[in-house]
């Protein structure tokens, strides 16, 4: 076992970041290993479609581009590599780095992990599987009605499915390590499993150390997601000076042999990495108190953020227990069609010009009998014209008409009727110039399973080279040596908690103004974890944010058919929901405008509460 904790620098959180990432990762200071996330969910889907019709390689380009700059500098140093940007092809691009080494003459070795493709094993259609169609990931949940959208598709007689992907662990990339492999492409593993896999094989873990799995998950977890722990998406970026934040530095976790870890950055990059940037990141995407993977499931109820230097914080409290049977299964199929109508209104009497706009356009839909080909016709009001404005632009709100049907033909009937109203329509109204997005396109819609872990086939490939006679060989990595079932996720308000009356007198206090938040999306289910910056606001705030007033404080973003959960993490003085249901299908096939959910926690930050005036009182230095 190393005597040291284990350096391991994220280039990507996705594959936008800049390629160059990479190399400066290498290059400002010494690290043991440089990891890099380049998947969202949707652009696995989009590169499946263009891949299978020969127009793309299958790989992500700026993976690609970022080893092609930095491999010298890596092999000078023996940093080890590991990324997800292999894509849907991870074969194809070890081997064209493994090309590159060859051509440098370098002593590198490549490998690639396989296995997270399921599409030879639930065939191209989803329709036609019947019982075999793999479990909904909430179904297991029985207060969670899963979203009738997310169930549509079996009502169709055929249901092309673009791309299916299991979300792997980090045992085939340690068993790469552990052959020798110095850069390992994948496929859709885990965002967090790269930084799994370089701790464990580090300080030579077995596969039944789960605290220190636990520990080194959320460490992947803090800093797959490029710039986040760092300034990136930070809603106290507020109360800094704004060029702190114009290009943080990317993350570095110290991950040590008992799973704890130190969350730092390379001196002299941008950002802060300070207490509140790391509690916001650790909140983004959670799923209550336990976080699920192929190998652990981490439990978070005893957190603890501490800061221990500049820029450097450390993570401990965490736990680990055996992996569930099962892992997450990315299934996007072909949804049909999609388009938005984005239509102005400006001033005087705007609640009134949207409800003719619709009365109107319902009317001629009726009239040509298009509504019954249509799947979904929304009336969605962005925005509140401000009183007695200062500009046009401020007096200004926008619908957007959001429509889907299986076939474009009646999107395109829909506009007829839209251009029927022609001079009929309220007074002041105003289209924006770019109409594109009122055309049919084409749509990709999510449906997130459960994949029984004994089913997948994951290995690890490592590609010959003349310093190892050319002898290219498979390894499998097998499966965990024992699972536990998920137990029902902790859903409580806060236990033994004070009267709020007790607090004494209030005032009406923006939230914002004392609490931090994350939120973000996991298929159909929005998260939002939100923490008070000052723990003596604590026990007045666990109080008043129960289950009830998160409902009441969302007012009508609330629907009887969600499901709401909440839990606590004292030890950094947060409250965490996940709202079951409001993003639909999620990603691509969500209507919210947010689909994606990184708006919300700052919507509800905006939210005017009653605080106890004493308490303002004991922390008005930091307001």
């Amino acid at each position: 076992m190393a005597s040291r904790p284990v350096r391991v620098a994220n280039c990507s959180g996705y594959k936008n970041d800049p390629y160059w990432q990479m190399l400066r990762q290498a290059t400002l200071g010494d690290v043991d290993f440089i990891t890099g996330d380049y998947l969202a969910e949707m652009n696995l889907a989009e590169d499946a479609e263009a891949y299978r019709a020969g127009k793309h390689d299958g790989w992500e380009e700026t993976a690609w581009e970022g080893i092609k700059e930095s491999i010298n500098v890596i092999a000078a140093k023996k940093i080890k590599v590991v990324l997800n940007g292999g894509c849907l092809n991870p074969a194809g691009l070890a081997q064209k780095v493994a090309d590159l080494v060859s051509e440098r003459d370098l002593k590198v070795k490549v490998a690639y992990v396989s296995g997270d493709d399921l599409m030879s094993k639930l065939g191209p259609d989803l329709a036609s599987l019947g019982d075999k169609l793999p479990r909904h990931l909430d179904s297991v949940n029985p207060n969670v009605q899963v979203p009738n959208s997310s169930l549509a598709f079996q009502a169709l007689p055929s249901v092309p499915i673009v791309s299916a992907n299991a979300y792997l662990g980090a045992r085939a990339i340690v068993e790469g390590l552990r052959a020798g492999a110095d850069i390992i492409i994948c496929g859709r593993v885990s965002d967090a499993s790269p930084v799994i896999a370089a701790a464990w094989y580090w300080h030579s873990w077995k596969d039944t150390d789960y605290n220190q799995l636990a520990g080194s998950l959320i460490a992947g977890h803090l800093i797959e997601c490029s710039a986040y722990s760092t300034g990136g998406n930070f809603s106290g970026f507020t109360e800094y000076d704004l060029e702190t934040f114009i290009e943080p530095g990317f993350p570095i976790a110290e991950i040590d042999a008992d799973g704890t870890c130190v969350i730092g950055k390379h001196l002299g990059t941008g950002g802060m990495i300070t207490e509140d940037t790391i509690r916001c990141q650790f909140l983004y995407e959670l799923q209550g108190n336990i976080y699920l993977h192929s190998d652990v499931k981490a439990y978070l109820n005893n957190v603890v953020v501490t800061l221990v230097g500049k820029d450097r914080v450390r993570i401990s409290g965490i736990t680990g227990r055996p992996p569930p049977p099962t892992t997450k299964a990315a299934i996007f199929y072909r949804g049909g069609y999609q388009s938005q109508l984005l239509l102005n209104a400006t001033g005087y009497g705007t609640d009134k010009k949207w409800q003719l706009l619709e009365a109107q356009l319902r009317r001629n839909l009726q009239n040509a009998g298009i509504e019954k080909d249509l799947s979904l016709l929304e009336f969605q009001i962005v925005g509140v014209p401000e009183a007695n404005p200062k500009s046009q632009l401020r007096s200004t709100t926008y619908c957007r008409v959001f429509v889907e049907a299986a076939e474009p033909e009646p999107l395109v009937r829909l506009l007829r009727c839209f251009s029927d109203i022609a001079l009929r329509h309220f007074s002041g109204f105003h289209c924006s110039l770019d109409s594109r997005t009122a055309l049919p396109n084409p749509f990709l819609a999510y449906y997130p399973s459960l994949y029984s872990q004994d089913d997948l086939e994951e290995g690890v490939t490592l590609i010959g080279s003349k310093y190892d006679g050319n002898e290219t060989k498979t390894i499998s990595s097998g499966h965990p040596p024992s699972y536990e079932d998920l137990e029902r996720r902790e859903n409580y308000d806060a236990v033994n908690a004070a009267p709020l009356s007790s607090f004494g007198p209030t005032v009406p206090v923006r939230l914002g103004d004392i609490v931090l938040a994350r939120s973000g999306d996991k298929g159909s289910n929005l998260n939002c974890g939100l923490f008070v910056k000052d723990s003596k606001l604590w026990e007045w705030f666990r109080a008043f944010l129960s289950r009830a007033h998160f409902k009441e404080l969302l007012g009508d973003d609330w629907a009887h058919e969600y499901w709401l959960e909440r839990v606590e993490f004292p030890g950094i003085h947060a409250v965490h929901f996940v709202i079951y249901g409001i993003l639909g299908r999620g990603v691509s096939g969500s209507t919210r405008l947010d689909s994606l959910g990184k708006g919300f926690a700052d919507y509800f930050r905006d939210k005017v509460v009653e605080v106890p005036v004493a308490l303002l009182g004991a922390v008005k230095g930091n307001l």
